[in-house]
């Protein structure tokens, strides 16, 4: 890696030092005061409930209900609602479009639920949350949602879905045992894609229209699906016109602005947002203005029409990076403004927010829409580094505006250039929990074992947290389900009963108290594992068929080429990879349950395993000494390069993997497994009983590949080597929805230009080892607990919580104490 140099070098030196970790009471981060003041101005903004789309969109059902087609009123609601919201242009903004609400506003999605919101109104006020609060204007505004929201009781698809979820899928599920949790879906849209946006700057809407009609032109009657096809187009087309007059109405408004405003630079800023809307008001984009324009709009307007988490932004550098050459090379920018409007775009991408039920935002969730990841660098689909100059403005864009959006994600390979390498550190020990770091070699990998082509393969992005995605081609579904595998092993140690209740849930495939040997144990562990995986996959093709009864999504889907040549839909399968994504939480935990189980039952005959059962039935009161004993360094633990511990956590890895991977989908694409929980170890850990890796009930579960930290101890004791070396003695491809890990190293450690090199060969090798992703926390105990206790001066400080940054003092305390416990590591 160290040894390929390359000509792109943004408008800063690659080796700039920004800072090492968060800097109390800093000066402004970016060189533009026109950044920093938007920056600023949505810092100090509330979050607020707007009305607006729930009432067009309601408008529009109650018209055309059981009178259109289901795909073509879901295009005449989206045309409502772009043709009469309320435009909004703000102070020293120079690109436009927004989700159809005003900035940190969130609109309300009641095609895909609404029980919650009325419950929580009527009962459990959104403003009056401990944290993440959201405001409604007034009383009458109060009601009137309510109101709107009781229309669509029945008419949902989650309605939809709890009509038809059986009794055994629902036992295991966030309405009984939690065992697996499929909410997302459940409640809100599907996300975690992105468009192929080559295609959308080559075509602009005006292509992509003629594409919908030529392809309508060439049906055959004859065909059975004739009427479906026609509806598809016609929705596409629908939409399309529609974003084409919302583009032209903000053209008009800034003209408009212009017309009054008073200061001359800020007319000429005005006319140039005009000039720029109308360049992509249809025809494809010739400018770098322009096709950051059409960006904004095409990538909004996906969040108008669903609701859907973590819609990212493919390979932006990439997609880019000829508007900004052209434009560069031919004196219609200089490189400045071209980071400036970026800039910009960097902070408009925070705008959007997202009201969340009070069950997913119990320990902080956020209220943005999550996980809109924008990936860097990397290999081309030659195999060639892809390394361009605006990888390096995407970078310094980042840590200009040090903001939660966008997620920026950096692809790593043996050819990345030094020069990539050091600003990407450099970035990194700035502490803001940006960049995120993916492994080429390992992600193209498990890319390849979705079916693609190799070509395609390498064209991988990252959508959400950690989840691997070929855009414009894959509606992957990923997030599906989170599996909590110690509530499994619950199962596996008390023969398939709940601990709390007593009650059977799953099969008796033994217990604690009658193995004979340990290979018992892991085949009851294969067999629970079959089990409640067989529920939740069930589960999620059930909703997944209810998004396509009761929600298609024209606008999105004619942006994918096969949903175009096809006639269908997106949630029909229209698109070229068609998968489901759920991810395995609490490895760590499962495994040194295990090694508990195996070494003192089986090897050491320390305890009898009904013994240890007892113990974690009376949440280790009463068993102190063997609590400290399993919480210490006497026994095997995953995270410390011990064969041991280490092959057991490869049996847990391999066993969710291979009891997910392959099951068909309903749109006739594959299931894929992740390994990872985001932030959901810790709400996971607040329903599970004390276990045997030394855990006392209601403490977090392991999160992500990470190890066990209990509130006795931390398990990784052997520093930052040996736990790379355990988790890379598994085969993350495997793991074909991504694998997430989190380091947090202090900022002592990284300091200096030894500090700086040693985290650059830290990375390197990281990579090398085969690890899937990685990403970064920069920043020392000491400075998270100060936080807790003067917030007022830390109020813009982000860490890393797991695949997405967030601001660490409007984080739930026990997410925080979760940040706070995990291992502190030394070079």
């Amino acid at each position: 890696m160290t040894n390929t140099h390359t000509t792109a070098c943004g408008t800063e030196p690659f080796d700039k030092n920004y800072c090492i970790g968060y800097q109390v009471h800093h000066a402004d981060w970016s060189p533009f005061p026109r950044v920093n003041h938007l920056r600023q101005t949505f810092l100090d903004g509330k979050y607020w409930i707007d009305i607006e789309r729930l009432r067009l969109v309601t408008e529009t059902y109650q018209k055309y209900e059981n009178k259109l087609p289901r795909k073509v009123l879901c295009a005449k609601a989206f045309e409502n609602i772009l043709l009469n919201c309320t435009l909004y242009i703000y102070d020293e903004d120079l690109i436009v479009g927004e989700i159809a609400a005003p900035a940190k506003a969130s609109p309300i999605y009641p095609e895909f639920s609404v029980n919650w919101i009325i419950e929580e109104i009527l009962n459990s006020p959104f403003e009056e949350r401990a944290h993440d609060q959201f405001y409604i204007r007034n009383d009458e505004e109060r009601a009137e949602i309510v109101e709107l929201c009781k229309w669509w009781q029945g008419r949902s698809v989650a309605d939809m879905i709890e009509a038809r979820l059986t009794d055994d899928q629902i036992k295991g599920s966030e309405a009984g045992e939690k065992i697996f949790q499929t909410n997302l879906y459940h409640y809100a849209g599907a996300g975690h894609l992105s468009l192929d946006y080559s295609r959308l700057m080559s075509l602009g809407f005006d292509g992509l229209i003629a594409e919908a009609k030529k392809y309508k032109a060439a049906l055959d009657m004859r065909d059975v699906e004739y009427n479906n096809k026609v509806e598809f187009y016609d929705s596409v087309i629908i939409t399309y016109e529609a974003a084409k007059k919302y583009i032209e109405r903000y053209a008009k408004l800034a003209e408009e602005k212009a017309e009054a405003e008073k200061d001359p630079k800020r007319k000429e800023e005005l006319l140039g947002i005009a000039k720029s809307c109308y360049e992509v008001a249809g025809p494809a984009p010739k400018t770098y203005w322009g096709a950051m324009q059409l960006f904004n709009v095409a990538t909004e307007l996906l969040k108008v029409e669903g609701n859907g988490h973590s819609i990212s932004y493919g390979r932006f550098d990439q997609w880019l990076y000829p508007f900004y050459k052209h434009d560069v090379d031919n004196g219609i920018i200089t490189k400045e403004f071209a980071l400036e409007l970026l800039e910009v775009e960097y902070v408009k991408m925070n705008n959007a927010t997202k009201l969340k039920d009070k069950g997913s935002m119990a320990l902080r969730n956020g209220r943005g829409f999550g996980g809109e990841s924008l990936t860097v660098g990397g290999v081309d689909r030659y195999g060639h580094d892809a390394t361009n100059d605006m990888t390096m403005l995407c970078l310094e864009a980042s840590v200009h505006t040090r903001m939660m959006n966008p997620w920026l994600c950096v692809r790593m390979h043996k050819d990345t250039p030094y020069e990539l390498l050091i600003k990407t550190t450099e970035c990194i020990r700035a502490g803001y929990g940006h960049p995120k770091l993916f492994n080429d070699e390992t992600a193209i990998k498990g890319m390849l074992r979705k079916g693609m082509s190799l070509e395609e393969a390498r064209d991988y992005i990252c959508v959400g947290c950690v989840e691997i995605d070929l855009p414009g081609k894959e509606y992957g579904w990923h997030d599906a389900a989170y599996v909590n595998t110690p509530k499994m092993m619950e199962m596996v140690m008390n023969g398939g009963r709940s601990m709390n209740t007593g009650k059977q849930l799953g099969p008796d495939t033994g217990s604690l108290e009658t193995y004979k040997t340990f290979d018992e144990v892991l085949e009851s562990v294969n067999a629970q594992f079959k089990y409640w995986t067989d529920q939740m996959c069930s589960s999620l093709c059930m909703i997944d068929n209810c998004h396509r009864a009761r929600k298609p999504l024209p606008y999105l889907s004619g942006f994918y080429e096969d949903a175009m040549k096809s006639g269908h839909d997106l949630t029909e399968g229209g698109a070229k990879y068609n998968g489901i994504g759920p991810q395995a939480s609490g490895l760590a935990t499962s495994t040194d349950i295990l090694c508990t189980i195996k070494q003192l039952v089986f090897e050491e005959k320390k305890c009898t395993g009904a013994e240890l059962l007892q113990a974690v039935k009376d949440n280790w009161v009463g068993h102190e000494k063997l609590y400290a004993y399993v919480n210490s360094s006497k026994v095997h633990h995953y995270g410390n390069d011990d064969d041991y511990a280490d092959e057991l956590f490869k049996f847990m890895f391999e066993c969710y993997c291979k009891n997910v991977a392959g099951r068909t989908t309903p749109r006739g694409g594959q299931f894929n497994p992740g390994v990872y929980s985001v932030n959901a170890n810790v709400a996971m850990g607040l329903n599970t009983n004390a276990s045997l890796d030394g855990r006392k009930k209601g403490e977090p579960i392991s999160e992500n590949m990470g190890p066990v930290h209990t509130a006795f101890s931390s398990h990784d004791i052997s520093g930052p080597t040996a736990l790379v070396n355990s988790l890379t003695k598994v085969d993350h491809s495997l793991a074909s929805n991504g694998t997430l890990m989190n380091l947090r190293f202090p900022q002592d450690a990284v300091s200096g230009i030894e500090g700086r090199d040693n985290l650059a060969n830290f990375i390197e090798e990281y990579i090398n080892k085969g690890a899937m992703h990685v990403q970064f926390n920069v920043m020392s105990v000491a400075t998270m607990k100060a936080a807790q206790k003067k917030p007022e001066d830390y109020k813009d400080m982000l860490v890393r919580v797991a695949g997405y940054s967030a601001y660490f003092v409007e984080l739930g305390k026990p997410l925080q104490d979760d940040l706070i416990g995990r291992t502190e590591l030394h070079f």
